[in-house]
């Protein structure tokens, strides 16, 4: 039997040959399988080669994949992975540095850096859990007395990760905070420095300010390269737990320059207070003034009234403020100074009696009987008359004496020509106008500022499609029309008559110095033109300004203790009062002190002033005496 089963073969399910000894049980088992109580027998098979083959190939897969990713993380991001894990144990800090501030003429500081903190919300930071993460919230919102669904709904609708809970936090909130913000996790206070600006509406328009949110205007924008601090940079080791290893300055800290002004912070005071005063009088709202350094060009004063406080920008404001600010119709943010365009009134005349002594049209001892007006036909219909008038009958009157009394007929003469006096003419009146500054920009070392404008035939032909008239050119020679000239612009002017001849470029910065006042760098006076009047010319015109102080349009000034010279002008709006019926009128003057050696150039302009009342006068007397009376004192 044995023999006979050796050479047979079982088949079964598997498709795998059995022996057939390997299905017989041995008899020892058997009987130990019998002993145990054991009864099924069974048959011992080999394993699917299908089976082994799919675990072979899952394994070589895992392998593969595991390698691959090793290889990933190893070689291809390996640097990527390196870089992280060393940002992980050395994180850069970042180490304060002050801005620099700015001092007036006589080192005054007038803007300060003040420590500030905020609380802000670092939202991947809060806590996962909701309960956890309600009962941090309803803290935060009993500590700073806001409503707490406020508060959730801010963080939420964030779309930046670090949000601003509660800015310039008050001393008693900072405690609070501070013991408790290890218990709130996700929030953190930040350490700011705002700027504080001395007697910031005084300033406003010519410091300008510098948000937190990166903002400037004025001064801060124009020279934030030299302010600008740069902070420095501390290196810190930490260990896998966080433990401080190690930490090391890489980067030191660095403040920025500080500026030195040619403003006089006093005079600045003094010339907002009388304007204040005298606009409270007679009911105007709006003006402007600027002291020039005749031998220099050096900003002494700018005002533009209204103005602002710059630190509501730096330290921020409620809505309600800023809507107050930027919905009032008296612009108080408008550079009036700078970057508005009015027309200037008889303030024109010292320059075009320049032009006219410069182009020999007239000889100053020359001549002409003001019978209080001019009459013109017209070209075409003889019958028709224009009738250009004076302010007042100013009998025969020489070139000193137009200046001084502001005698309208005069310049009509010079600058239209009439009858037999030949005129400038609209080409002739613009070039010398340029030629002192008007239409251009200054180029003052302040954005924003405005270029004026001065018209002539072309443009009213290209721009209105109207013909230049004669009348045209009578009102422009009178500062009427339609020019339109910034205060600034108009005290540059003069300052080259002062000086006789040098037409400075204005400048409101001095002198960079560092932390210690040490000076860095000065910066000199910058000559835009002179020679363009020859001095015997702007003497003739210096003597009209100064005709005008002992017996002209502004003898008030005569009471001085300083001999001074004046211009004055008044430049109708074409505003009326409803009752009476009266012009309003835009008042300037431009005075320069003491005669003959000037040190100072003011102008003033007051809008919207009822036609009869004399304002800027004696606005001027009050600031010039009490600023020479100051001047001796020193």
């Amino acid at each position: 039997m044995e023999k006979y089963l050796r050479n047979k073969k079982i088949a079964i399910g598997f498709k795998e040959e059995v022996e057939p000894h390997e299905i017989l049980l041995d008899s020892l088992a058997q009987k130990k399988e019998e002993e145990i109580g054991i009864s099924e027998k069974k048959f011992e098979v080999s394993l699917s080669k299908n089976i082994l083959q799919g675990f072979f190939i899952f394994t070589l897969i895992l392998i593969i994949i595991l390698f691959a990713k090793a290889f990933q993380l190893q070689v291809i991001e390996g640097k990527h992975f390196s870089a992280l894990a060393e940002e992980n144990k050395f994180i850069i800090h970042s180490i304060q540095a002050e801005r620099g501030v700015i001092y007036d003429r006589n080192f005054k500081q007038l803007v300060f850096n003040q420590p500030n903190f905020d609380l802000v919300c670092k939202k991947n930071d809060l806590p996962k859990e909701k309960i956890t993460k309600e009962k941090v919230l309803r803290e935060i919102s009993q500590i700073l007395k806001i409503d707490l669904e406020e508060l959730e709904k801010k963080i939420e609708e964030s779309q930046t990760p670090t949000v601003l809970i509660s800015e310039n936090l008050s001393h008693q909130l900072l405690i609070i905070l501070e013991t408790k913000i290890k218990e709130l996790p996700g929030f953190q206070i930040e350490n700011n420095t705002v700027r504080d600006y001395l007697d910031g509406p005084s300033f406003s328009h010519l410091i300008g300010y510098k948000r937190k949110t990166g903002g400037k205007t004025n001064l801060e924008k124009s020279y934030d390269e030299t302010l600008r601090e740069r902070p420095g940079e501390i290196l810190v080791e930490r260990d896998a737990r966080g433990n401080l290893i190690s930490q090391k300055i890489i980067k030191f800290p660095e403040s920025g320059k500080s500026l030195v002004l040619w403003l006089d912070s006093e005079l600045q005071r003094k010339i907002e207070q009388e304007l204040k005063k005298k606009m409270k009088e007679t009911g105007a709202e709006t003006a402007a003034a600027v002291a020039l350094d005749p031998k220099t060009g050096g900003i002494l004063a700018l005002v533009s009234l209204p103005s602002f406080d710059n630190n509501l920008f730096s330290k921020g404001m409620a809505e309600q403020e800023w809507k107050k600010i930027n919905n009032d119709p008296l612009k108080p943010l408008f550079n009036r100074a700078i970057s508005g365009g009015f027309l200037t009134g008889s303030t024109i005349k010292p320059l075009i009696a320049s032009a006219a002594l410069e182009e020999k049209i007239i000889s100053p001892q020359k001549k002409i009987n003001c019978q209080g007006k001019i009459e013109v036909k017209h070209e075409y219909q003889p019958e028709v008359i224009y009738i250009f008038r004076d302010w007042k009958t100013h009998g025969w009157t020489d070139l000193r004496k137009a200046i001084a009394e502001s005698c309208n007929v005069y310049f009509y003469h010079i600058g239209g020509g009439y009858k037999d006096q030949e005129g400038l003419g609209p080409t002739k009146i613009k070039e010398y106008l340029e030629l002192f500054g008007w239409g251009s920009k200054t180029g003052i070392d302040l954005p924003e500022e405005a270029q004026g404008f001065l018209p002539d035939p072309i443009w009213k032909k290209e721009k209105l499609g109207k013909i230049w008239y004669d009348g045209d050119t009578y009102h422009l020679s009178i500062g009427q029309g339609y020019l339109r000239i910034t205060p600034l612009q108009v005290a540059a002017s003069f300052v080259a008559i002062a000086n006789r001849g040098k037409l400075f470029q204005p400048q409101v910065v001095r002198e960079i110095v560092d932390s210690n006042k040490n000076l860095i760098k000065k910066i000199e006076p910058k000559i835009i033109r002179e020679g363009f009047i020859k001095p015997e010319n702007l003497e003739i015109v210096r003597e009209g300004m100064r005709q005008a102080v002992t017996e002209g349009t502004a003898k008030e000034l005569d009471q001085l203790k300083v001999p001074v010279a004046a211009k004055t002008g008044s430049a109708q709006t074409g505003k009326k009062d409803p009752k009476d019926k009266k012009d309003y009128l835009d008042n300037w003057i431009t005075v320069f002190a003491p005669y003959e050696d000037p040190q100072i150039v003011l102008t003033i302009m007051i809008n919207d002033v009822k036609e009869g009342q004399i304002v800027t006068p004696p606005v001027a007397k009050a600031i010039l005496e009490w600023y020479f009376s100051k001047t001796v004192e020193k």
